[in-house]
């Protein structure tokens, strides 16, 4: 499948979005190191993070099936999938202070509106809360490795996200990399779309689903999962 970048990109907290009901759901988090399938990355964004490999046990299979419509010699390897309120943030603030630091004459507004391209907000600007995808176990970052492990040319790995100034090279489908990245870009997105996932646009390697954003471009009321604790 052909990436295209779409003429007007929702952010994650676009009005649209937002205006999504948020769900319920009982179902477990599951937790990949035990139950094997996708190979995981080391602990992301802080040292012995212990809950990055969980996620809802729909999401799991699914991830899992996913990977089957992978060419051979093609794997998943998930970069992220759980992530806590407080962690989630950490990161915000963290990547906030970046962009301001990056742009020391823009206004709070336009600060904002660009660090939620790669980080969702636990806190909207107007002081409501906000419920992230990862903190929901619905969400899951995941690049390609080969059948030795290596890492295939995906323009930009997850771990470089913050140095990516204006996102350019996080952009899903992004005209600033390699014609061999945009095809493994491909590759990966016609195997999660295969399985019901929707990619954020602004991070080819974000792909949810039960979240607001998967309700919203699948045309569902309200979500399927809301924000759990392990």
């Amino acid at each position: 499948m052909a990436l295209a970048t779409p003429k007007t990109i929702l952010l994650i907290t676009d009005p649209k979005i937002l205006s999504i009901a948020i769900g319920h759901s009982d179902e477990p988090l599951v937790d990949i190191k035990r139950q094997g399938g996708i190979i995981y990355g080391p602990s992301p964004e802080i040292p012995n993070n212990q809950d990055y490999t969980f996620l809802r046990q729909t999401v799991y299979h699914k991830l899992v099936a996913a990977q089957k419509h992978l060419p051979p010699g093609y794997h998943f390897c998930l970069y992220e999938g759980y992530r806590s309120m407080a962690l989630q943030k950490m990161l915000f603030d963290t990547h906030y202070a970046n962009v301001s630091k990056r742009h020391p004459n823009w206004t709070a507004t336009e600060i904002f509106q660009e660090t939620i391209k790669l980080v969702s907000p636990v806190v909207h600007q107007d002081g409501t809360p906000n419920i992230p995808p990862h903190s929901t176990g619905a969400a899951v970052d995941v690049y390609l490795l080969d059948d030795s492990g290596h890492v295939l040319d995906m323009g930009i790995h997850p771990k470089d996200w913050m140095s990516d100034d204006g996102g350019v090279l996080s952009l899903t489908a992004s005209h600033a990399i390699s014609a061999t990245a945009k095809k493994n870009r491909e590759i990966m997105a016609q195997a999660l779309s295969a399985e019901g996932f929707v990619n954020y646009p602004t991070e080819y390697w974000h792909w949810s689903y039960g979240d607001r954003y998967w309700a919203y471009m699948t045309h569902h009321s309200k979500t399927i999962y809301d924000q759990i604790i392990p």
